[in-house]
């Protein structure tokens, strides 16, 4: 099956990257086998943005690969070192798309080059345990893991953007007068459905330049699936003006310009949303006599409908001067009553604000109780439950949070089942308030004791610094040959500088030593 070249309307799934794990790390080197938590902070995953890109002109690239991903945040690294953050990635579209869900909630309408919109969001990265550090938890032994990424289904609907819109019956002429005031050159032949896909052509009037759009043709019964214009009519929505190009020459049986535009009339009625565009009409193809004769006929009763009918030729150009001015003057009109719209601004989705940050709700089935909020959800979503630190850790946040003292204020009991979250994310436990998860854990959950307890060398360096000073203050009696005897061999775990240090100190002990015990020899010689 051949790809067609024009798409206007496709289904692309997007997804976001996840954001890295962050990492569980103690610093260590020699001799220093604690210096405290350095685990770095996991990468945010990339996102997927949609920009307007004026070199766009269809959706075909997403037709041919609707699948689009950013990519992972990486995991943080011992040392303070975070992970790098996953690319975004900037998916190029026309200028007048418009972004639904499949279920038709229309999300963003991209318009102006550079407008932008954060399809999928990337996960954020998770934190290491240097930042969950905090006075009351001086060594966490573990870190967050980092959110999955988002994960969204998207309908692109291009509406292309021109200031006049021309609609009309098959072989009207439609493309051949877009053809005749501007430059585009659309095919054209003398077959029905020539077109197949909607025309844009630049118009200059005076000092105006706008742009003139036509629909694919449309036939009775449109708007029940005949023919192709109706699909295409989502793309004069934008449009100041409508132009009914009318074929005076038709030789089709039961067809005449008054019957060619109240059919028309009642195809944009039943699309709906045209109904306040001002309306011109063009009776084409006044080359031909009888065309002519036609439409002087009908002039009078077009414009005691209200309507300004201009009698033209594509062929020859005859009153095409007077069409492409008036089709001006509506437009500089319709952007006069218009503000010009801020097209660089990125636009996103608003979020809920206010209200309480968590629901509870009883389960009817089981007895069990819901409970439903992003915080509590992107907690659990950011737990490692293989580490008993970790559930403890959310176990603690919940409670601050609220949720237990909610669940005893709507009657809940030890032991009932409590769910945080929908769908594969979610997790059950028992409900059990005032257990500290975690209490096996004999320090406070996320301290470690060997921070702060004195190690046996660090002790025995104590004790010997106390001793030193007390032999210098002359506390003690002992004979100072005893004093740093053995340190060699009982300090095993000195550094060398600290061995060395030691070794000087007790030789300078044994060598004053031996000359005050040389001199009191003397003295009592002497005596």
């Amino acid at each position: 099956m051949a790809i067609p070249s024009f798409v206007d309307r496709v289904t692309v799934h997007v997804t976001a990257g996840s954001g890295g794990n962050g990492c569980a790390s103690v610093h260590r080197e020699k001799f220093k086998p604690l210096g405290g938590p350095d685990g770095g902070n996991g990468g945010d995953g990339g996102s997927v943005i949609l920009r307007v890109d004026p070199d766009v002109t269809t959706l075909v690239d997403y037709h041919r690969s609707s699948h689009r991903s950013a990519t992972n945040g990486a995991q943080g690294k011992g040392d303070h070192q975070a992970g790098s953050n996953g690319a975004d990635v900037v998916l190029g579209v026309p200028d007048g798309t418009v972004v639904s869900t499949p279920d038709g909630e229309v999300l963003v309408d991209l318009v102006g080059p550079g407008a932008e919109f954060v399809a999928a969001q990337g996960g954020k990265g998770g934190l290491g345990n240097a930042a969950l550090a905090s006075s009351s938890r001086k060594a966490p032994g573990f870190a967050l893991l980092g959110e999955d990424g988002e994960e969204r289904i998207l309908v692109l609907e291009l509406k292309v953007v021109a200031d006049i819109g021309l609609v009309g019956f098959p072989s009207a002429g439609k493309s051949s007068l877009v053809a005749s005031i501007s430059r585009a050159r659309p095919k054209i032949a003398d077959y029905p459905f020539t077109t197949l896909i909607p025309n844009l052509g630049v118009v200059v009037a005076g000092d105006t330049t706008f742009t003139v759009a036509d629909v694919p043709g449309l036939i009775e019964g449109a708007s029940e699936g005949r023919g192709l214009g109706h699909d295409f009519l989502r793309h004069v929505e934008r449009c100041a003006a409508l132009v009914h190009v009318i074929d005076c020459a038709t030789y089709e049986p039961n067809r005449d310009p008054l019957s060619d535009l109240d059919t028309i009339e009642a195809e944009l009625s039943a699309h709906g949303g045209l109904e306040d565009r001002p309306r011109l009409v063009a009776l084409n193809k006044i080359d031909v006599p009888d065309a002519r004769e036609i439409a002087d006929m009908v002039q009078a009763e077009l414009a005691q409908r209200g309507l300004r009918v201009f009698p033209i030729s594509t062929a020859s150009h005859e009153g095409l001067e007077a069409l492409k001015f008036a089709m001006a003057d509506i437009v500089v009109r319709r952007r006069a009553e218009q503000e010009k719209p801020d097209t660089t601004r990125i636009v996103i989705r608003p979020q809920a604000q206010g209200g309480p940050e968590f629901k509870v709700k009883k389960l009817p089935e089981d007895g069990g109780w819901l409970v439903q909020g992003a915080k509590p959800e992107r907690w659990v979503r950011q737990t490692d439950f293989a580490n008993a630190e970790a559930t403890g850790y959310l176990a603690d946040r919940l409670n601050r949070l609220g949720v237990e003292e909610e669940l005893l204020k709507l009657g809940a009991n030890p032991g009932d089942a409590v769910v945080i979250g929908d769908g594969p994310n979610a997790i059950v436990f028992d409900f059990a308030p005032d257990v500290q998860a975690g209490a096996e854990i004999l320090a406070r959950r996320g301290e470690d004791h060997r921070l702060e307890e004195a190690r046996p060398a660090a002790q025995r360096r104590r004790e010997k610094d106390t001793e030193y000073h007390a032999f210098r203050e002359g506390e003690r009696a002992e004979d100072w040959s005893q004093y740093g005897e053995n340190w060699d061999t009982d300090e095993v775990d000195l550094s060398p500088a600290e061995a060395k240090r030691a070794a000087e100190a007790a030789a300078k002990l044994a060598r004053k030593e031996a000359r005050e015990r040389a001199l009191q020899e003397e003295l009592d010689q002497n005596g």
